[in-house]
């Protein structure tokens, strides 16, 4: 469902209800059945204004409306306005989405100019800089208002090692990038990088790569070609809007390290049980409500990082199996102790996690005494 969408069909009264949803000076139209729970609407409102159910608070005619029960029977009529307040802080990506914003492809084109003559003065190098950056293998171009990557980049071919091109407004990705055949770190994180703008056939032959980032661009989707990175050891892809993580990330059978928090992700992929040199992975703030059982075999896993998402339970085997877990941040979850308590192999988890905290806080020892990492105590 697009955001600020209906259903699309024609309700019908009987069974459907129309509502109005007010939060932060704009009204969001939604149909769902009316014997729907309070607590769908609230799942039905996540995606649409980034608030977590538990966030979420619906006044109607000046009364809370309770979970648990029914828009029918908490007497919502059809056509009713609710308001919407949240609660500070349980929230998903970069925050409550509190006004339309433009549509990010009609933006990202007016700041890209022709590619023409005044583009090669305006991104030109000079010869010095080029010649270092052949000697070093270090492109360092981070924070130097560049809309497009210089030409100058493409000689520097097999002797590139590691090209920082952050915090620019580069949209494009050309396939040029393929000639940098000994890349080892590309660093494409806060720029315009929209789906269609990136060569990932070009980015994808580079078999050398170990760390690869594009956090904070304007991607939805990764293709299959991700997969041929064989050698990826850090993937971050962190705020962007994407919706899944593609099978073939199972390949990447070298990755440590997986950043994928302030996205829309709703499934991962049972194959990412195949990524077993995964050491630290953080899917906060997206919208998870379960997880697969093949997370338990990544027997190497330290640290995971699950906070504002809908999960209520993990993975059975998550403490069995992942004998070097030490941390694990659930706030913002509907996951409790009493469930914790219940898998096996909580007591050596808990352990584990009391051990490091101890070493790495061992001026505030008390701090340590009790699990306080996002689970619900009651």
């Amino acid at each position: 469902m697009e955001k600020g969408d209906t259903t699309g069909d024609v309700a019908d009264p009987e069974t459907t209800i129309n509502l109005n949803i007010k939060f932060s000076g704009r009204i969001i139209p939604v149909s769902l059945p009316l014997d729907s729970t309070v607590k769908d609407l609230k799942c039905l409102l996540q995606p649409l204004t980034n608030i977590l159910p538990r966030g979420q608070k619906l006044i109607f005619k000046g009364k809370l409306l309770v979970d648990e029960m029914t828009l029918r029977s908490s007497e919502v009529t059809n056509g009713a306005k609710i308001m919407l307040m949240a609660s500070q802080g349980l929230h998903q990506g970069d925050g409550p989405i509190r006004k339309e914003a433009p549509a990010v492809s009609n933006l990202r084109r007016t700041t890209i100019p022709d590619r023409g003559k005044k583009d090669k003065l305006d991104t030109s190098v000079e010869k010095s800089q080029v010649e270092r950056w052949k000697a070093t293998g270090v492109i360092a171009l981070s924070e130097c208002d560049l809309k497009v990557v210089p030409e100058e980049v493409w000689t520097c071919g097999s002797s590139a090692r590691v090209l920082d091109l952050s915090h620019n407004s580069i949209q494009d990705v050309p396939a040029a990038i393929g000639s940098l055949c000994s890349m080892q770190k590309l660093l494409l994180n806060v720029n315009c990088i929209l789906d269609g703008s990136v060569s990932w056939e070009g980015l994808s032959s580079l078999k050398s790569l170990t760390v690869l980032s594009l956090s904070q661009n304007h991607l939805t989707m990764l293709p299959s070609a991700l997969g041929a990175l064989t050698c990826l050891r850090q993937l971050h892809i962190a705020n962007n809007q994407l919706t899944c993580l593609p099978i073939e990330i199972g390949l990447l059978t070298e990755l440590q390290v997986l950043k994928a928090n302030n996205n829309r992700i709703s499934t991962i992929p049972n194959c990412i049980g195949s990524c077993t040199s995964l050491v630290e992975i953080d899917l906060s703030s997206n919208l998870l409500v379960e997880l697969p059982d093949t997370i338990g075999e990544l027997k190497n896993l330290k640290a995971v990082s699950l906070r504002n998402n809908g999960l209520k339970s993990l993975p059975s085997t998550l403490f069995k199996m992942c004998i070097q877990l030490s941390t694990l941040d659930l706030h913002g979850t509907e996951i409790t102790m009493d469930l914790l308590r219940q898998f096996e192999g909580w007591e050596n988890f808990d352990e584990r996690r009391r051990l490091k905290h101890q070493k790495q806080l061992n001026f505030r020892v008390e701090g340590a005494g009790s699990f306080d990492e996002g689970a619900d105590k009651n």
